[in-house]
């Protein structure tokens, strides 16, 4: 037996996802998006044992927290169905999948949910049927892709690291040139392209929340744009 240095069984085998998220996490509309219930983690989740014990290269369980970039996207498009309605939209490192559900509600055509952790695209699954809608989970890098073919991408909270912060820059930047539509959600964090961005709304929402009871703080819905020179 592999043990690690608290004397935990390393060598204890994987669970299945999809049954460990039904068994573990709790359905609860999300603070702000009450529209739309996710599955939510709480303290007796136990989410190590789906996601190991933080061996490298293993991604953190951002897909079971709500952050705040992607639900003042989904409030922004849930009271502003235009934006999204008869359009193919492309919610990008979607974590829980609540932008994606959040404009399939709101009339879009088809979308794409991606993220590079295959826990977080078992997870858009469950939180799509759950609620009702059609969302299809892709795992990948789409960044160090071409341009996609949607006509929207919507980006929640993917500038809080200074590398995924310039890939994901670089990435918009062609999708713009490509003449796709980009909306972004953030609560001000620290590599922001600010130079790319004009503010279009701003909601109170809570971020890294159990509920309602945490307080809620300003997030913004920026349009992506050319910087001018």
């Amino acid at each position: 037996m592999k043990t690690d240095a608290g004397g935990c069984d390393k060598s204890e085998p994987r669970v299945d996802a999809a049954s460990f998220i039904a068994a573990n996490m709790v359905i609860a509309p999300a603070p702000s998006v009450p529209e739309i219930n996710l599955y939510t983690a709480h303290p007796g989740s136990g989410l190590w044992r789906l996601v190991g014990r933080g061996e490298a290269g293993e991604e953190p369980p951002y897909w079971a927290y709500r952050w705040a970039g992607g639900m003042v996207l989904a409030r922004y498009i849930l009271d502003h169905p235009e934006t999204v309605s008869g359009k193919r939209v492309l919610d990008l490192g979607a974590g829980s999948g609540i932008v994606g559900i959040a404009a399939m509600k709101a009339g879009a055509t088809s979308v794409v949910a991606a993220d590079i952790d295959e826990n977080a695209v078992i997870a858009i699954g469950l939180n799509a049927a759950l609620n009702h809608v059609p969302v299809e989970a892709m795992l990948g890098d789409l960044t160090i892709g071409p341009p996609p073919a949607v006509d929207l991408i919507a980006v929640g909270d993917l500038f809080y690291e200074p590398s995924l912060a310039l890939r994901v820059t670089a990435f918009l930047r062609q999708c713009l040139a490509a003449r796709i539509q980009i909306l972004v959600g953030d609560p001000g964090r620290a590599f922001l392209p600010h130079a790319h961005l004009l503010p279009v709304a701003e909601y109170p929402v809570s971020d890294f929340g159990e509920g309602d009871a945490i307080e809620r703080k300003p997030s913004v819905v920026f349009s992506f744009i050319e910087a001018e020179e």
